[in-house]
């Protein structure tokens, strides 16, 4: 899996010009499933992100984790994060996990950040086309791959 991390002061979803989600303070996780993630690279990555010390202290050091601050998190599903730019100029997607797969380890995911935050998520239209809004806050923006667990 893939992401993409912001920290946010505000982020939505719109689908057909209609606001589907909203969160103020908090993280915007664009989420690559691919072909050959299971819930191992779940349970790490909701770990990680859970606990991940990018938000700041009363000594303006980033110092504390988004359960610290009692932030929000809003997860938009990305195939787009699996792209392979390597031949050509047209990337290609064959990494990516077919919606059969992605959609329930997308559900999987968001169930278990819940779990790991200790309240409900926001989250984009599996496979919808999305307008994702955003106000970085920082800014702030983290790549994280379960795969490279660097």
């Amino acid at each position: 899996m893939r992401t993409v991390l912001q920290r946010v002061k505000q982020a939505s979803v719109t689908v057909e010009e209609k606001i589907v989600s909203k969160i103020d303070h908090g993280f915007l996780i664009l989420l690559g499933i691919g072909d050959e993630d299971t819930q191992e690279d779940i349970d790490w990555l909701c770990r990680k992100i859970t606990r991940l010390r990018v938000f700041s202290d009363n000594n303006d050091a980033m110092n504390l984790s988004i359960k610290d601050v009692d932030g929000a998190i809003l997860v938009v599903s990305q195939f787009t994060l699996h792209a392979s730019t390597k031949k050509g100029n047209r990337p290609s997607f064959i990494k990516a996990a077919k919606p059969d797969v992605a959609v329930p380890l997308y559900e999987k995911f968001i169930k278990k950040i819940e779990k790991e935050l200790g309240k409900e998520v926001q989250t984009g239209v599996f496979g919808a086309m999305m307008d994702v809004s955003l106000i970085n806050d920082g800014p702030v923006t983290i790549t994280m791959d379960s795969k490279n667990k660097e």
